[in-house]
């Protein structure tokens, strides 16, 4: 089969290595300035290079004409997005050139957070109280109806990016007015105080068929806007929380109508009532490299196996999930003040897993227990704050939609 991945960022090196060891034909379009990032050149057949990667109209007419010219002398029989930013490339792909695999209409589940939130109320699957940004007087009567504090929300931002949290009336009001012509692609929501989880997951024919339940021990909202140290652990194998997490996570991708791929959801339980409350999703692996902690917990590459997924839809053959081992893991990830970080100091024996890129310090651990990788996340963060490794840069102001 032929493979056309699309990935703007650089990622999924480990995708794009398994598609080709499956005897795949593999191309990859990515932007211009990924263009001397180590991709693995042995993998990939060809490259393609956009020079501006938004989802624009623009873009959208670059696209399409650069592959009418490729596929003129071959076929493409698959179409994979391999970031966020890059689902509606894919989704429009498919659909010109009639390519099986996620359309337009369900990418916007996986991609608009206005959308994953009509659609999984529709389903009966909580969220906190939401508003679209179209209507002044539904505004108003969603701002008299619930309580401050509320989050304004770019509908197709990744992470945390380009998040405002205000506390009344008139502070709301003056942020919405504030985005003038944009403010559609915006939504408004009530913040509910909790604790953020992630689900990552591969799903196949619609069956969710490996989940592997996390909890952030600093919500993404806190990292990007407090300068905050990332860190992110398993949940307890076997408890209520991960039993809901993945009844939750299944209910979720079966009303967004999800297929086959690889996906990351998170939810929220909140502080008030101990519910848990779906926030949002994507067709795609997780960023900040939660793929490795997830390896490191349950033996699963998720970019290995998505790989394969893809391959067997393809191919029209079954797959088979490798088996899953129950280990605990825990990443933490900051900025950092030093360009090469000395990660020596992080000297316990379950580390097994440094992070290698310049201003950043990042360590995964893996422990059969639990309260052992609780136990070293609390001692890193506090060497990472108190040795004068943490860095931190400011939120971005404006999203980049």
């Amino acid at each position: 089969m032929n493979f056309l991945c699309i990935c703007t960022y650089y990622k999924g090196v480990e995708f794009l290595k398994s598609c080709h060891a499956e005897g795949n034909t593999v191309y990859l379009l990515t932007d211009r300035k990924l263009e001397h990032k180590a991709w693995p050149h042995e993998a990939v057949a060809e490259f393609f290079y956009l020079d501006c990667v938004d989802n624009s109209f623009e873009t959208y007419h670059t696209l399409l004409n650069t592959l009418s010219g490729l596929m003129r002398d071959r076929k493409i029989d698959r179409v994979v997005a391999l970031d966020d930013f890059d689902v509606e490339k894919a989704a429009l792909v498919r659909e010109h050139f009639r390519i099986p695999g996620m359309g337009q209409t369900t990418a916007r589940y996986f991609r608009d957070k206005l959308a994953m939130r009509v659609q999984a109320q529709g389903a009966g699957i909580a969220v906190p109280p939401f508003n679209s940004l179209f209507h002044d007087w539904e505004i108003t009567e969603y701002l008299h109806r619930t309580t401050a504090p509320w989050v304004i929300k770019p509908r197709s931002e990744a992470s945390a990016a380009g998040i405002r949290k205000v506390f009344s009336f008139q502070e709301a009001w003056d942020n919405i007015h504030a985005l003038g012509d944009e403010r559609h692609h915006f939504l408004i929501e009530q913040f509910k105080p909790g604790d953020v989880y992630h689900v990552d997951a591969l799903t196949v024919g619609g069956e969710v068929l490996f989940a592997r339940s996390s909890q952030y021990l600093n919500t993404p909202f806190e990292v990007a806007h407090g300068g905050g140290i990332f860190r992110s652990v398993t949940v307890a194998h076997n408890s209520n929380d991960t039993q809901e997490l993945t009844k939750m996570n299944q209910e979720v991708l079966q009303a967004f109508g999800l297929n086959f791929s690889a996906s990351h959801t998170e939810f929220i339980k909140c502080h008030e009532d101990g519910e848990f409350y779906f926030l949002e999703t994507a067709s795609r692996v997780g960023g900040a490299h939660l793929a490795e902690m997830v390896e490191f917990s349950s033996g699963i590459n998720l970019w290995r196996e998505w790989a394969k997924i893809e391959t067997a839809q393809a191919d029209k053959k079954n797959y088979s999930l490798p088996a899953v081992s129950d280990h605990y893991s825990g990443i933490i990830i900051s900025l950092s003040s030093h360009e090469h970080p000395d990660l020596s100091p992080f000297d316990a024996p379950e580390v097994v897993w440094r992070m290698d890129d310049v201003y950043h310090v990042g360590l995964i651990v893996q422990s059969k227990s639990r309260e052992r990788v609780l136990e070293l996340m609390d001692k890193y963060a506090a060497m990472i704050r108190d040795l004068g490794y943490h860095a931190s840069a400011p939120a971005p102001d404006k999203p980049t939609h």
